[in-house]
């Protein structure tokens, strides 16, 4: 069975002290999915009890999100969080990063986190992140020290998507824009919050919340096609 390592924030702020934290749905959607076919391993910068941000709680409960939460299992994995520096890609078949915008805030910026992309990166396996996950994986470089996403079709929360959510002046940078200096090629649904998932290679990415359980089974797919 393949073994995927979800990846989430640590803080519970942005810079502007406004609350964040891992995003629910965004989590809890490609657990889903993935956990009937996957051994699934949870971790974040600061190792257990990442915190989860309580807005995405009050928004979504749906029976998937609301049956996560309830799960002894997913509480026993998050209470074990393991911390990123006490991983290595080796262990497992892909990695990925579950949004919200704590990822902007410190796994954009993490280099114990941008040497584990890599790394995963290098030896050819599935690199995927939601929402704002893709913040993430901004540090990672191929073996030839570029940007991963350099030549690259990726998503993420759109711009756009930041202006209407009201978010723009709380995190240190734009997904969009930032992946884009990067040399990535930003591809996003014909409508705001629409679900769009792209894959280019091993690197998959998901736009939204809405494009959680879509990249659950891209992430599957690729996993049973390798």
């Amino acid at each position: 069975m393949p073994s995927v390592l979800f990846v989430l924030t640590s803080v519970d702020k942005t810079p502007t002290g406004r609350p964040t934290g891992w995003y629910l749905p965004e989590a809890a959607h490609p657990y889903h999915v993935l956990s009937p076919h996957a051994t699934i391993d949870f971790a974040s910068p600061l190792g257990p009890n990442p915190p989860i941000d309580e807005g995405s709680v009050k928004l979504f409960t749906d029976e998937g999100s609301v049956s996560f939460l309830n799960d002894e299992s997913v509480k026993a994995k998050l209470a074990n969080a393991k911390k990123l520096s006490e991983v290595s890609s080796k262990d497992y078949d892909a990695i990925f990063f579950v949004g919200g915008h704590g990822p902007v805030v410190d796994l954009a910026f993490d280099p114990v986190n941008a040497k584990l992309i890599s790394d995963f990166w290098k030896e050819g396996k599935v690199v995927s992140a939601v929402c704002h996950g893709p913040a993430a994986l901004v540090g990672a470089v191929d073996a030839s020290g570029k940007s991963i996403f350099e030549g690259r079709k990726f998503t993420g929360f759109s711009n756009a998507e930041e202006e209407v959510a009201g978010w723009t002046k709380d995190v240190p940078f734009l997904l969009e824009t930032k992946i884009e200096s990067l040399g990535g090629k930003f591809e996003k649904a014909p409508e705001l919050f629409g679900a769009k998932v792209v894959v280019d290679g091993q690197l998959i990415t998901g736009q939204n919340p809405a494009s959680a359980a879509p990249i659950g089974e891209a992430i599957l797919k690729a996993l049973q096609s390798a």
